[in-house]
């Protein structure tokens, strides 16, 4: 007993000589170690994120069937919340302030306008609350934060699809036919969705760190929504009228106007070339990839600060 107790201990438990005056960095380097929760690179950020594809859409489909589980009729409320957002609308603009009068085709119109600048709202209002409404999961389990937001926007796609059927129903009900310009909207919706899911990694970021922010975002989006031209027409609006150069820009090229006007260009046959601003794809690019690949890194660079503190 006393021999086993005496031995001194194997050579491999004995201090490396050459580990002798490193500093705690240079060794984790020698050894191979990281610290724990630290940002990865860019690269291996975007591969961890297609690791983990199935995740963001599984999640992102059971949030959306989770969403209307304890209402009576269910799913059904994907389609009607957004026909009742635009039949309240139709009549305080298009009936009480008549401004049916200057657009063709006025209710196709309107409901393009709403189904498509609610798909935005709702993507930036969830990337709000995407870490600050999610504490428990993110310190629970080690998964790149950007799965998050991606998700709730994903979602918002899922149900704007669903919504989609009934624009087509009422694009049919009201005369307008179909064209191959409706393959337009694959591209648009591809851009769109870009630019939201960038937005609501900006204010999932925002929001990780002042959750008060929630509750302004909805009289932000509001604001928002008044100057898009969801429920007047724009081009109608500038004619004639001697506004600064400076705010018929901002109103034309206005990201959520574009992304409206695409839709508007591809589903409705009377909503002609010369009613878009110029350069419309252009712009509706360029703001896809600002938002889309700016708001990708600067989420990426807080990545280890969510859910601490």
């Amino acid at each position: 007993m006393s021999q086993v107790l005496d031995a001194s201990p194997p050579a491999a438990a004995q201090a490396d000589p050459a580990d002798q005056g490193l500093t705690p960095a240079e060794l984790a380097a020698r050894y191979g170690l990281t610290v724990s929760g630290a940002r990865p690179s860019l690269p291996a950020y975007v591969r961890q994120l297609w690791q983990r594809r199935h995740f963001i859409t599984a999640f992102a489909t059971a949030k959306l069937t989770a969403q209307y589980s304890q209402a009576k009729l269910g799913q059904l409320w994907q389609i009607m919340t957004p026909l009742l957002n635009a039949a309240v609308y139709y009549f305080i603009f298009g009936v009480l302030m008549n401004t049916k009068r200057d657009v063709e085709d006025y209710v196709p119109f309107l409901v393009t306008g709403v189904f498509v600048f609610t798909f935005t709202q709702q993507s930036v209002l969830a990337g709000t609350r995407a870490i600050s409404g999610s504490l428990g999961l993110v310190r629970a389990l080690h998964f790149p934060r950007a799965s998050l937001p991606i998700s709730y926007c994903l979602q918002q796609l899922q149900q704007l699809l669903f919504s989609m059927a009934a624009l087509l129903v009422i694009l049919l009900c009201f005369g307008v036919p179909p064209t191959p310009a409706w393959l337009l909207v694959v591209p648009a919706l591809a851009l769109q969705f870009t630019f939201n899911t960038g937005l609501a990694m900006v204010m999932a970021r925002i929001g990780s760190k002042t959750p008060d922010i929630a509750q302004l975002m909805p009289f932000v989006l509001r604001t928002w929504m008044y100057a898009s031209g969801v429920m007047w027409s724009i081009d109608a609006v500038l004619k004639g009228r001697d506004l600064p150069h400076i705010v018929k820009v901002l109103l034309e090229c206005n990201p959520a106007a574009v992304y409206i006007d695409l839709m508007r260009f591809a589903l409705i046959d009377t909503f002609h070339h010369d009613q878009l601003p110029h350069h419309v794809w252009a712009w509706a690019l360029g703001w896809a990839l600002l938002a889309g690949i700016g708001g990708f890194i600067y989420f990426w660079k807080a990545e280890e600060t969510y859910g601490r503190g």
